[in-house]
Formats: structure tokens, sequence, C-alpha cells
């Protein structure tokens, strides 16, 4: 069992940027693709980005493309969302959660097996 832990959220100004963290509170997530997930209020949750189990993999929604980078450090067992040129329309609790057996990653938040409890993050105009 991987239990995640997501940190890093907060308050900035449109344009600004925030580094996300997740990293895994219990078990190792090395082997697993991992995925980012946001959910606006009165929104579903939508897929932001994922990457597969070597880091060299990624995919990312298109209204973050160019914007929002993911990577990971398997020696810290640590995944991250580098988000720049934030707008008001990222805010969102930010989700990470791990597939155990769809090594490229997927878009499909259904796949996932383990999830962090989620951070906020907020731009303000």
């Amino acid at each position: 069992q991987v239990q995640l832990v997501e940190s890093g959220g907060g308050l900035v100004q449109a344009g600004g940027s925030l580094r996300l963290s997740c990293a895994a509170s219990r078990g190792t997530f090395s082997s697993y693709a991992m995925g980012w997930f946001r959910q606006a209020p009165g929104k579903e949750r939508e897929f932001v980005g994922t990457i597969n189990a070597s880091g060299g993999i990624k995919s990312y929604a298109d209204s973050v493309k160019g914007r929002f980078a993911i990577s990971r450090d398997r020696a810290k067992n640590t995944v991250y969302l580098q988000m720049n040129s934030l707008k008001h329309e990222d805010t969102a609790v930010y989700y990470c959660a791990a597939d155990r057996t769809y090594g490229a990653g997927t878009q499909d938040e259904y796949k996932y097996d383990y999830w962090g409890q989620g951070t906020q993050v907020t731009v303000s105009l």
C-alpha cells in the first residue's frame, strides 16, 4: 500500500509560479507511472499531466502544455509539478496519483490505484 502526500500549494498571483511535490509517506512508487490531476470548485476532476516510471515519457493536458512540467526524483521517491505562468483558471485542488500497472502513464483517472489528499492552489487575478 502506497500513501501519497502532496505539498507546495498556496496562494499566488497570476503569472507566478509554484512547485508541487508528491512524496510517499509509506511504500514506494519508483516503478509506477505517476499522474497529476486537479479539481476546481463545481467541476469534475481533470487530467493535468503524467510521467512514466523512468521519467522519460511525459504528457500534458493542452491547457497546461508549455507552462507546467512534471519531473521525478526516484532516489527521493518524489514527483514534482512545476507550474509557471499561472492563470486564475488554474485555481483548483491538485492531486497526485500512482498507477501500478500502466507503465507509460495515462490520462484515465480510473486507472490510478493510489491518490493523495490534494493540495489547494489559488491563483489571484
